[in-house]
């Protein structure tokens, strides 16, 4: 993104940019497994649907379309064989079970002690790349994670030009995703290819990962960098996905030594309770005085969502986005979780209310 370095300060009072397109609906996959089960798969195309439609009820932002950026932006992220398996994974997959196979999910994992060195077949490949059971691709998985992240960095393009800020509808979601694995429904790091643009420019980005559950791909992807600062607001790892990230201990390494900060909540948590870690959140930001402010999206927050375990509910997601919306910061939203049907949209469309308030 060949933009001049400069400051950026959002400027512009026009609406706000909603990035849409529905090539996300080319990645519709029909179960995963869960609790030992095959399930119906929980993050279906209706999700964007139902948020696009409360966007427009609601009259928020100018609907846009993603600009096409290339691999580019990916791979200052990604790694490039990462980048080429998700490409390939697909074709590969097909190839070996016939065109008829519907979903490519794994079925063997390198745990320690085993040698993960040759990656001819298919199984191992997914294998190597993938840690989980939930996150299938189909034919038109990669056409939706690229357009995923053609969206997330068009809202950061708007953003850079002057915009107070802009959402990008992701789907696959992203934060998941690390610079070489995927998993937890995410494929590239919507969120982080965008705050990457940011740094490239020079400039110091705070990352706020509101999702139900931690981003650990985030993290990883800048857990040595400190021209990011990550805060995750989140559910217990010890009880929650993705298990093996997301403690208090992991404060950043290296350069990144205490540029990360986790903030653990534990089940059952409402608003006064979220309300108070939301203000550490926001303290640690304005303390950092980034450049610019990256709002990983979940509203799997949201009380009996089926993949969370907090209990905000509509009037909450206003305040949320309110006092986001105050520290001021030209900001790129990027959907991530929300899987009760009948919330996502009214929680998504309360926060950016709540925003635009501010």
């Amino acid at each position: 993104m060949a933009l001049a370095k400069r400051t950026i300060r959002a400027q512009n009072s026009e609406s706000m940019k909603v990035v849409y397109t529905p090539a996300h609906e080319s990645h519709a996959h029909s179960h995963e497994f869960e609790g030992g089960r095959l399930i119906a798969a929980k993050d279906v195309p209706d999700r964007v649907s139902q948020v696009l439609d409360a966007i427009k009820v609601r009259a928020i932002g100018e609907i846009v379309a993603p600009q096409h950026f290339g691999n580019v932006p990916i791979l200052r992220v990604h790694t490039a064989d990462f980048v080429h398996v998700l490409e390939q994974a697909w074709i590969r997959w097909a190839v070996k079970y016939g065109f008829e196979a519907r979903e490519a999910i794994p079925s063997a994992w390198p745990a320690r002690g085993m040698h993960p060195e040759v990656l001819e077949d298919i199984e191992a490949t997914l294998g190597y790349y993938c840690f989980d059971t939930a996150t299938p691709i189909v034919a038109g998985t990669w056409a939706a994670a690229r357009a995923a992240a053609d969206s997330a960095l068009t809202a950061a393009q708007w953003v850079m030009r002057g915009d107070r800020a802009a959402i990008a509808l992701c789907r696959p979601p992203g934060h998941h995703a690390a610079s070489d694995t995927y998993g937890g429904y995410c494929f590239l790091n919507n969120a982080a290819i965008a705050a990457q643009c940011f740094v490239d420019q020079g400039r110091r980005v705070a990352m706020l990962d509101v999702d139900f559950h931690h981003g650990n791909g985030t993290q990883a992807i800048f857990y040595a960098n400190p021209d990011v600062l990550t805060v995750s607001i989140h559910g217990d790892p010890r009880q929650f996905y993705p298990h093996f990230s997301g403690f208090a201990s992991e404060t950043g390494s290296g350069r990144g030594a205490g540029f990360n900060l986790n903030i653990v909540l534990p089940v059952g948590t409402a608003w006064g309770a979220y309300a108070l870690a939301l203000e550490e959140a926001l303290d640690r930001i304005r303390a950092f005085s980034p450049d610019a402010l990256v709002v990983p999206l979940g509203v799997d927050t949201y009380l009996d969502d089926p993949a969370g375990g907090f209990r905000l509910q509509g009037a909450d997601y206003q305040r949320m986005g309110h006092l986001i919306g105050k520290l001021g910061l030209p900001t790129v939203l990027t959907l991530e979780g929300g899987y009760r049907l009948d919330a996502v949209g009214p929680a998504v469309g309360d926060f950016l209310t709540g925003f635009e308030n501010a």
